[in-house]
């Protein structure tokens, strides 16, 4: 690796201005070397020399031209996005899905691809894999072109010990060394995150809790998961394994709720509001199918499943007022968007009566929020790598 420019010598300041035209070029799109130069507040021809370094370099090409009134037309430019590539990966009990994700941060498709549940059929390596090739196929991009992925689990990976934990989902997949395994057997960089955890990134970025100090997701699916964001972090836990609550107890005082539950996933997990949707009369042979069906329920019926289910969720919530005091509690998952901003509401009431207050809202990405935290963080690891090229040639 080439030594760090000292400040002030000519590397420095071309390492400098080529790293400015970059971080143009990804904000604005196509731009011409003027408007580079009038974006930077550097010369014509320095603003020339960075376009010259960078495209010579192959970080960008020239995509077209611009009229330049009399003159001839000016060469416009775009980032390459071909240079570094990555895929973004949810994983669950039945499906993955993945997207490319590349420096421009365009949205590619989303490729589904259904799962078999038996583990002698599964390895990680060839669900990985798999995942890779059904979104660059759906993107019309070669595979071979990707250098890192980010996989969204429903479980937790220990930072100490890349040791796995809570994957009944992951038929096939080994405990120990996975990430270490997944990189030698693909040659990719490999980041594996709970999904609860992918999902609380993408609603800081696009979501409800973009312009907070902090907050705490609930997520509702066919499992419970909390996520913590601390003004932008995460809060994943020694092992990893932060915002498990499905495990915790159900309090004395919520027994009258649900006599038979035990834990929170026995209170408000998804087999508790099938059966819940499917005593009001909804339809649907599994949970998925139940909740995609609470939408289109008469609204008196929707109304009474919410009321079921609002104390039922505002139990679960309490413990996390009680330990963190976040700014904000978002219901996410998908009995949370479908509940939407009425479920919100209703465990707010019931919150004011048991602690007060608390700032409830029903989750701000609906669609696919695991894949799009994921996307960010790679989002953020190709534009890293792109910039580490930048030091390389200005040095």
């Amino acid at each position: 690796m080439a030594p760090k420019p000292v400040p002030g010598t000519p590397s420095w300041l071309r390492e400098t201005n080529d790293r400015t035209a970059l971080s143009l070029l990804l904000e604005h799109g196509v731009l011409t070397r003027n408007r580079i130069g009038q974006l930077s507040g550097l010369s014509k021809p320095t603003a020339a020399q960075m376009v010259s370094r960078l495209e010579t370099a192959g970080l960008i090409h020239a995509v077209g031209e611009v009229s330049a009134g009399r003159g001839p037309n000016a060469a416009s430019y775009a980032v390459r996005t071909d240079r570094m590539l990555g895929v973004a990966i949810d994983i669950d009990y039945h499906v993955m899905r993945s997207t490319v994700v590349d420096a421009s941060g365009h949205e590619h498709p989303i490729a589904t691809t259904p799962l078999s549940r038996a583990a002698r059929e599964r390895s990680p390596e060839a669900d990985v894999r798999t995942a890779i090739d059904a979104a660059c196929e759906a993107a019309g991009i070669a595979s071979a072109t990707v250098s890192a992925v980010c996989i969204g689990v429903q479980g937790a990976l220990d930072p100490r010990t890349d040791e796995l934990s809570f994957i009944e989902t992951l038929p096939g997949w080994p405990k120990k060394g996975i990430r270490k395994h997944l990189e030698d057997e693909l040659g990719l960089s490999v980041q594996i995150d709970n999904d609860v955890n992918l999902a609380a990134i993408a609603e800081r970025t696009d979501g409800a809790g973009r312009d907070t100090g902090g907050f705490a997701l609930l997520w509702m699916g066919e499992g419970l998961g909390l996520s913590v964001d601390q003004g932008g972090s995460v809060h994943r836990g020694a092992s990893g394994g932060a915002g498990e609550i499905g495990y915790l107890p159900i309090p004395r005082g919520a027994a009258e709720l649900d006599p038979a539950a035990a834990d929170l996933q026995d209170l408000i997990g998804g087999p508790t509001v099938a059966r819940l949707a499917r005593g009001l009369g909804m339809r649907g042979r599994s949970y998925a199918a139940l909740i995609e069906s609470v939408a289109a329920a008469p609204a008196a019926d929707r109304e009474a499943l919410l009321a079921e289910l609002a104390p039922r969720v505002a139990v679960g919530v309490v413990p996390v007022l009680a330990l963190l005091d976040p700014e904000l509690v978002v219901l996410g998952g998908p009995t949370g968007s479908a509940g939407g901003a009425r479920l919100a509401e209703l465990v707010g009431a019931q919150l004011r009566k048991a602690w007060g207050s608390s700032k409830v809202v029903v989750t701000g990405v609906p669609e696919h929020p695991v894949l799009r935290g994921a996307r960010e963080h790679l989002l953020a690891e190709v534009r890293t790598a792109l910039f580490a090229e930048v030091s390389r040639i200005s040095a």
